[in-house]
């Protein structure tokens, strides 16, 4: 019952201020936040990168309310980027891109602004020899954001997209999505969404889940399997093996702090693992919706407002 009023509390400025000015809520996002400043996202890369692990890296930062945020969102992407080619990690980091934080929202010309800020990110991920992917947010953009997809796949045909289960019309995206040198991250889904448009029952989502998987894997792109889910990366690696699809054919991506174990246990399998690294000041949003998405994250967020004995 608490998922949907932290989804509600992430979009709220109030609880904005009173969560990030508790004295104990620092360390706990330091769990799934690789810092503020592009120096800390570097050190986790480095991290990540020295145990097998790849990573996509998302600058924070969301709902921007004038082209200015725009502009400042894509030049922060330009820097990492720039700083990703000269310590030779673009083969091994690749960055995730909001276009929330692109200006998509904004009244007038939104779209065009996004793309010409995700495509100036495209071309200089190439030059560092990596690629882009495009987060998906809530319902309402994902026709925009699959229009932009579109448009920057026809120079950058490399560029990524992100599918969310337990949207009704996943299924449909995925089939379409699903060709030669596509790239699709599937997740569940982390916003608040209603029943008019997405799955409800936790159950139900995974059964989409499933669904959207078997036609990922049997399609002729390169499937991203996004979830911490045992049960689901069990389905997924059946399936692979059930499409003749061999370790590198396919990934698995997991959260920045989450299961960790997990990720080097099937790195040690040889299988190629991907770790979604957050950083920046905006971290908030980001923040509550993790706490939304599993019980286990809350309790261990409440349980650091207890007082040590």
């Amino acid at each position: 019952m608490l998922g949907p009023v932290l989804l509600v509390a992430s979009r709220s400025d109030a609880m904005r201020k009173l969560v990030a000015g508790a004295p104990v809520t620092r360390p706990v996002v330091d769990r799934f936040v690789a810092g503020e400043t592009l120096a800390d996202a570097l050190t986790a890369v480095r991290s990540l990168t020295g145990d097998g692990i790849e990573v996509t890296l998302d600058h924070l930062g969301e709902d921007i309310t004038s082209a200015a945020e725009a502009r400042a969102t894509r030049d922060a992407y330009l820097r990492l980027l720039e700083a990703l080619a000269r310590e030779g990690l673009g083969t091994r980091a690749e960055v995730s891109v909001k276009l929330s934080a692109f200006g998509q929202a904004l009244p007038t010309g939104g779209d065009d602004l996004a793309y010409e800020g995700a495509r100036r990110v495209a071309e200089a991920a190439r030059a560092a020899g990596t690629t882009v992917t495009l987060d998906m947010e809530d319902h309402t953009t994902v026709d925009s954001t699959l229009g932009i997809l579109a448009r920057l796949r026809e120079e950058y045909p490399e560029t990524g997209a992100v599918l969310q289960s337990y949207l009704f019309r996943t299924e449909d995206d995925a089939r379409a999505l699903a060709t030669e040198g596509s790239r699709v991250r599937l997740v569940k889904g982390a916003y608040r969404e209603p029943a008019t448009v997405a799955h409800q029952d936790r159950a139900e989502v995974d059964r989409a889940y499933v669904r959207c998987l078997k036609i990922l894997m049997a399609g002729r792109g390169y499937p991203m399997i996004g979830s911490h889910d045992p049960r689901l990366i069990r389905i997924a690696q059946e399936l692979a093996a059930r499409h003749g699809r061999k370790p590198g054919d396919y990934e698995f991506q997991m959260l920045y702090g989450i299961r960790a174990d997990e990720q080097r246990r099937l790195t040690g399998q040889g299988h190629r693992v991907r770790a979604y690294i957050p950083y920046g000041a905006d971290w908030y949003g980001y923040f509550m919706r993790r706490l939304a998405e599993r019980p286990a994250n809350l309790t261990f967020f409440l349980r650091s407002f207890l007082p040590s004995r």
